[in-house]
């Protein structure tokens, strides 16, 4: 991934920074950190978040953060004085504030000019209409209603991947691009699509207004515009007219059913729906923190309708988060409530695929019930092909199902669908890796797992089976260094959390082995 700003390119995956047509050398714990910044501009990183990100939890002092912060801004033209680029807030920590465009990384690409590179194209269409729907604007007075108009975009994402006649992108790929001037060319070829939605949302007391148009991204003729208004309590009526007016744009001979397939209202209450978009929103800082708000919202969400089956789902989900996080504080109290609340959300909607989903990882990710949370993932698919946290759940429960091939066939389509998020792209690397690491292809294994960490180094099973992919390849200090690095941070994690879900005995002796020599506790 490339990260674009003012005249600079910063490449992740070369770990190269230049200025126009110039390389910049920076040690490599200054470009951490600026990878860091970067790819979590979106919120503000505490210092303590930033020396376990950095430093992997080893005792740092003051001096030496804020000497790395410095020759960050040093690197790219900034200053503590200026601070244009990276902000301090007191007593809070560190944000990058500068204007980023991110693109996939062309192999052997050199930064343009003004780091203004137009990628070449990186994805080829797939064999059926494909559409990107980007983040809306919020014409709202209130700018904390942001989480308003990027619910009101999952929603439409999530009718339009209904339809099995469609290729849809995954939300979190063209979160990429929110806030920034477009060029819907560009993002066709980066997203290997050929239609892009793009729209806005306004609120205002009890109306709502939402505005589209769909651009033929190879021409960048405008196909279809239209507006819909209507009171908040017609808001899902609001979102199917919307769904139903592009597929039809898109493809006029897509039967009526697949449009009706794409109108599904979640919940007849709006105050429950608006605490679960506010959950959906924590969910997604993917902190500690964040992830009991998170659980309390969609409890709240529960409590107004007692049948709104996502919001069981959610609440699930978030225990899955804390699970792989290792920020578990009761393991008996969490797994009851994850297993509680992923089998009531089966029991609300069966055919809802979001709720297939989130159930069926939680009940093979933090119960263990691998069979029961795959049947419910393979219906979601079967449902909505295009939903991509199947495609990566899926995935780990073929892993440990020692369906090698399976696997990667659904962590390489959820790569597809979501090319552009670092979290969706460490998961399915690291998915990538173990399945590499079963089937003995242990430099492929390597490959992806040092992928992985590269997007997120604080990923548990990414830094894990990085160890042991060194461990098999004969690299054992440097397995057992980077094992010690990740026990810090999560101190709880044992052997037997990465192998008590594998069904094949060879699979869970074979990652035991290596595991064992890299350092980790039994």
């Amino acid at each position: 991934m490339r990260y674009l700003f003012e005249e600079y390119a910063f490449d992740a995956g070369r770990r190269e920074l230049h200025r126009g047509a110039d390389r910049i050398s920076v040690t490599p714990k200054v470009f951490d950190l600026l990878d860091y910044l970067i790819r979590n501009r979106e919120r503000v990183v505490g210092k303590d978040e930033l020396i376990d990100a950095i430093w992997q939890g080893r005792c740092v002092s003051d001096a030496a953060v804020t000497t790395r912060l410095n020759s960050a801004r040093c690197a790219i033209g900034d200053s503590g004085e200026e601070q244009r680029l990276i902000r301090t807030l007191p007593r809070r920590g560190f944000r990058f504030v500068g204007q980023v465009r991110e693109t996939l990384a062309a192999e052997g690409a050199a930064a343009a000019d003004g780091g203004a590179e137009t990628p070449k194209p990186a994805l080829s269409l797939p064999d059926k209409p494909s559409i990107a729907v980007l983040p809306f604007a919020n014409l709202c007075p209130d700018p904390a209603q942001d989480y308003f108009a990027d619910g009101m975009v999952e929603e439409i994402i999530s009718g339009l991947s209904r339809s099995k006649s469609l290729f849809v992108i995954a939300r979190h790929s063209t979160l990429a691009y929110k806030g920034r001037a477009i060029d819907v060319k560009q993002i066709g070829q980066e997203l290997g699509v050929r239609y892009v939605l793009e729209g806005s949302v306004r609120k205002a007391g009890n109306r709502v207004r939402i505005a589209g148009q769909l651009i033929d991204a190879a021409t960048g003729l405008n196909l279809w515009t239209d507006r819909f208004d209507s009171e908040i309590e017609d808001l899902f009526d609001l979102q199917d007219r919307l769904t139903s007016s592009v597929i039809g744009a898109i493809s006029p001979q897509l039967e009526r059913a697949e449009i009706e397939r794409a109108r599904r209202q979640p919940t007849d209450n709006l105050q429950a729906y608006d605490y679960y978009l506010r959950a959906f929103a924590s969910f997604f800082k993917f902190t500690e923190e964040a992830s009991i708000e998170a659980i309390e919202l969609a409890k709240t969400a529960r409590e107004i309708d007692p049948e709104f089956a996502r919001a069981y789902a959610l609440g699930a989900r978030c225990y899955v988060l804390r699970n792989v996080f290792d920020w578990i504080t009761d393991e008996a109290h969490e797994r009851s409530e994850a297993a509680r609340l992923a089998r009531r959300a089966v029991e609300l909607d069966r055919n809802d695929p979001s709720v297939l989903a989130m159930a069926g990882h939680a009940l093979a990710q933090v119960l263990g019930e691998v069979e029961e949370g795959e049947s419910h993932l393979t219906r979601a698919i079967k449902l909505d092909p295009n939903l991509v946290i199947a495609r990566h759940w899926s995935g780990w429960g073929q892993l440990w199902l020692g369906r090698g091939d399976a696997a990667v066939e659904q962590f390489s389509i959820a790569l597809r669908l979501n090319p552009l998020h670092p979290h969706g792209s460490c998961n399915a690397q690291t998915g990538l890796a173990y399945a590499y690491f079963l089937a003995g292809r242990n430099e492929d294994a390597l490959s992806c797992a040092a992928s992985a960490v590269s997007l997120i180094p604080i990923f548990p099973p990414a830094q894990f089976i990085l160890a042991a992919c060194h461990a098999a390849l004969g690299h054992v200090e440097e397995a057992r260094r980077i094992c010690a690095d990740a026990i810090k941070l999560s101190p709880n994690k044992r052997i037997a959390n990465y192998t008590s879900r594998m069904r094949r005995p060879q699979d869970a002796e074979k990652l035991t082995q290596a595991l064992r020599v890299a350092g980790m506790p039994e």
